[in-house]
């Protein structure tokens, strides 16, 4: 497991990841994003932030990165970091395969991206990250199952993610939506050859939605890593539009409510990665801040009191419009 690497890190940020979503492509639904990226939100520029970060991150001891062949060209800017730093070979790398990007670099575009989790797809994405990516790829995910996802049933996909395995590749899979819970159990029930195919499984969790806990819980203790994504449940937690539960608590520790969303996560006895969505270094140098927050039991259930029920969760962030 390439995350093994991360056990012998000593910075407090190790357990801390950087996201690629909010910055390998112009547009995207986190909140705030008409002042996070560059006015001209051209290739270049996108590209010389998501370095800047990059830098930023591995500076400050964040060793994985995550991006997704639906992210734009998130692989692309990441490879062509990876490329200009060979020096560099104490980090993780993670991918996601099953949506393909069709905005074309617009943000008006009637649809970013489109779902398809059949083995044609795999076979074409992979050689794609192969591409960019080669071998310094070590997790590649399955992005976005759900309870009827294909690739839960699939067994022409399943040998061939256990051929990839075989080969050195971590697999693992993300989740998305209410029945997250559903569909991580179903995935932990896939074998190939009596042996379990996935590796790490990568859910959303945050103060609103914590619905698949159990489940990520279960997966932990079935020996899978855990990643963490929209921690910040696309920017409802972070700034002033955070809850005012969070504002207060980040007010008295003299810190940004997003750390304060990420430091309830870091907590979950079965975190393996929190990832943070930053899409400028000085929100990803207040994230990190989240690695020295000790939250109290008072401030805790003021946190836990925040929970959304996932139906509403999931609705309200379907409504979220691409900017």
């Amino acid at each position: 497991m390439p995350f093994a690497r991360l056990a012998t890190a000593t910075t407090p940020t190790c357990h801390i990841g950087l996201g690629l979503a909010a910055v390998g492509r112009p547009g995207y639904i986190n909140l705030g994003r008409d002042r996070d990226l560059p006015e001209a939100r051209s290739v270049d520029a996108l590209r010389e932030r998501t370095h800047e970060l990059l830098d930023a991150a591995y500076a400050q001891g964040v060793r994985y990165f995550d991006a997704a062949r639906s992210y734009g060209r998130a692989e692309e800017f990441l490879a062509d970091w990876l490329r200009t730093r060979p020096d560099i070979d104490d980090v993780v790398i993670g991918s996601k395969w099953g949506y393909t990007y069709t905005a074309d670099w617009r943000t008006d575009a009637e649809e970013h991206e489109v779902k398809d989790h059949s083995v044609t797809t795999y076979e074409r994405q992979r050689a794609e990250t192969a591409d960019l990516l080669g071998d310094r790829l070590d997790l590649y995910q399955i992005h976005s199952v759900t309870p009827d996802s294909p690739a839960l049933t699939d067994k022409e996909l399943h040998a061939e993610l256990a051929e990839a395995a075989a080969q050195g590749l971590t697999i693992g899979f993300s989740t998305s939506g209410p029945a997250q819970a559903d569909a991580i159990r179903a995935a932990l029930a896939v074998t190939v050859d009596g042996e379990p195919l996935f590796r790490t499984v990568q859910a959303t969790y945050n103060a609103l939605e914590t619905s698949a806990a159990p489940a990520l819980a279960e997966a932990h203790d079935a020996g899978l890593t855990v990643i963490v994504k929209e921690a910040m449940a696309n920017g409802r937690l972070a700034g002033p539009q955070a809850p005012e539960a969070v504002r207060a608590i980040a007010e008295a520790a003299e810190l940004g409510a997003d750390a304060i969303a990420l430091a309830l996560i870091l907590r979950q006895p079965w975190a393996g990665v929190v990832l943070s969505g930053a899409a400028t270094v000085n929100q990803l140098v207040s994230n990190l801040h989240a690695a020295v927050v000790d939250l109290d039991d008072e401030q805790v259930a003021r946190l836990t009191a925040l929970v959304e029920e996932p139906g509403a969760y999931w609705e309200r962030r379907g409504q979220l419009p691409w900017h």
